[in-house]
């Protein structure tokens, strides 16, 4: 990175003093845990990235990094193109990789035995008690942790036209009419389907339709399960691009429910994976209605931003997979990360729950702080128009 700053290799250093220059005031409100002195010149960015990779990370401040970071691209266009391209981006993968490297064991030794303890700790025993306990060798071992036989059960799971939550997740409905192509701003988020799709053939079927996001917490169980039963006709596990580059971070934690009314098409420029599922729609009287696809896309945002796939679905698939409901299809590694489900024009118009169904949880305080900031139920602005 000096070398690169000092010979403004491929326009770096231009770029990161422009990243500089365009920086925005904090939101109101913003923790102090969270700022970060940001100045001009590389040994700033350097030891950024050094403290980045000495931490300790507990349970939330992981998180921390994450935010202090985003605010090089809050609302900063040259921001958002230095850390999403060139070297910039060149720099974040291989931070990104190290990171990686250091939560499989591959580095600093026996150092996440304490980590894993302290997460642990920190979890408590009524959340752990969900999970097995196991010989963990590494902290994304830990990480990816397996739940207890019956701690989930799939709801309705002979009934295809019924859909359950593809992981421990806050859900929101994203938009209700996807296009293509053209990214027309529906309530306050546009989706370009071809584009978070790599181009798939499948994207045609989704025109018109329903996104929904579901957005993984940190501390919670990071699996990701099938949706619906039926058949994966397509599959791929590594769609290239960003690692970094947030519009406005604190708009998906700040808005009371975490990625309600934010801009998902952040989402098409990150790393990611898909999934394609034909599945049978029924009719009134529950005789079949025909068959139709629905699409599941992991995103993996900041830190890892791991995308794995068990190998069952793994491409490329030579023939269909058999897939049934709530079966596992993946996990995320450390870092953020969340599933964009999609379905065709006028099958999903909206969650829908029966009486006695989980709705969430009763949170403790110092974790809706950490998690749900700003948790005040702010007047939706989802009738904003979007920055272009």
């Amino acid at each position: 990175m000096r070398d690169w700053y000092k010979n403004d290799h491929e326009q770096f250093k231009t770029e990161y003093e422009k990243t500089i220059r365009g920086l925005q005031p904090y939101p109101e409100n913003t923790r102090e845990e969270v700022k970060y002195p940001w100045k001009s010149g590389i040994e700033c960015l350097c030891s950024f990235f050094s403290e980045w990779y000495d931490w300790e990370s507990g349970v939330h401040n992981g998180l921390d990094y994450i935010e202090k970071f985003s605010w090089l691209s809050y609302k900063n266009p040259d921001g958002l193109c230095f850390v999403r391209s060139g070297p910039g981006r060149e720099m974040t993968a291989d931070f990104t990789n190290l990171q990686g490297m250091q939560m499989d064991g591959k580095l600093d030794g026996d150092k996440w035995k304490k980590l894993i303890e302290k997460w642990i700790e920190e979890l408590g025993p009524k959340r752990m008690d969900e999970y097995k306990i196991e010989d963990w060798k590494t902290f994304n071992e830990f990480f990816v942790r397996e739940l207890k036989e019956g701690r989930r059960p799939v709801d309705a799971k002979d009934e295809t036209d019924v859909v359950v939550a593809p992981a421990d997740c806050v859900i929101n409905m994203i938009v209700d009419d996807l296009t293509l192509t053209t990214q027309i701003p529906v309530k306050t988020v546009s989706m370009n389907i071809n584009q978070l799709l790599a181009n798939s053939d499948h994207a045609r079927h989704f025109d018109g339709g329903t996104a929904v996001s579901c957005i993984l917490m940190p501390d919670r169980y990071h699996w990701y399960h099938a949706p619906v039963a039926g058949e994966v006709v397509e599959a791929c596990e590594d769609v290239d691009g960003a690692y970094y580059g947030f519009k406005s971070l604190p708009d998906l934690l700040d808005n009371g429910d975490v990625g309600y009314g934010y801009d998902y098409s952040d989402f098409e420029k990150f790393r990611r994976g898909y999934l394609i599922i034909k599945t049978t729609y029924l009719n009134a009287s529950g005789g079949p209605d025909g068959e139709g696809y629905v699409g599941m896309v992991p995103v993996g945002l900041n830190s890892i931003a791991s995308v794995n796939f068990l190998d069952k679905f793994k491409p490329p698939l030579q023939t269909p997979v058999m897939v049934e409901k709530g079966e596992r299809i993946g996990n995320f590694k450390y870092g953020g990360s969340l599933n964009i489900l999609l379905f065709e024009k006028d099958r999903f118009p909206a969650l829908q729950l029966l009486q006695g169904q989980r709705i969430g949880v009763l949170e403790q305080p110092d974790r809706t702080a950490k998690l749900f900031r700003g948790a005040d139920f702010r007047r939706s602005r989802r009738h904003g128009r979007l920055a272009p």
